[in-house]
């Protein structure tokens, strides 16, 4: 395969060259067509672990909620 850039298009769910379909459209750009292919994996971790964030600061209550900038 050829450098990239390479992106990973959404509606076609395949890996293409930067002359591919809209940026609306897709994933990247990703510098390899491996990543590409993976973006789809990257994208479910990454939110699992914004979800797990969320989770902590429900679970801690909220910080802010006391926070009063004229104390």
């Amino acid at each position: 395969m050829t450098e990239g850039p390479w992106y990973y298009c959404l509606k076609h769910h395949a890996v293409e060259p930067y002359d591919g379909c809209k940026s609306e459209d897709r994933l990247g750009p990703y510098e390899t067509y491996a990543e590409a292919s993976d973006a789809l994996e990257k994208v479910r971790e990454r939110n699992e672990a914004w979800d797990a964030q969320e989770e902590d600061v429900d679970e801690a209550g909220d910080k802010d909620a006391d926070w009063n900038p004229f104390s």
